[in-house]
C-alpha cells in the first residue's frame, strides 16, 4: 500500500505579488500573518472586483468616460 503524500509540507501556489505570504492561527484564535493588513488590502483592491460596488452609477470606474 502506497503512503499518502503530506500536503501540508508543500507550499501552495500563490500570486507573484504574494510570494512568502504565510497565515497561522495560534492557540488563542489570533490570526498571525507574514504581511501587514495594509499590504493585503492593497493587493485585494488592485486585483479583486467588489461585487457590491460593481453596478453603482454614482462611482466612476477606471477607464470609463462618462460625461
Amino acid at each position: 500500500m502506497a503512503k499518502k503524500k503530506n500536503k501540508k509540507d508543500a507550499d501552495p501556489k500563490v500570486h507573484e505579488d504574494l510570494k512568502g505570504f504565510k497565515m497561522d492561527i495560534n492557540s488563542f484564535g489570533e490570526i498571525n500573518s507574514s504581511f501587514s493588513i495594509d499590504k493585503i488590502n492593497e493587493f485585494l483592491n488592485k486585483n479583486v472586483e467588489d461585487k457590491k460596488l460593481k453596478d453603482r452609477d454614482d462611482l466612476d470606474s477606471e477607464g470609463s468616460d462618462k460625461e
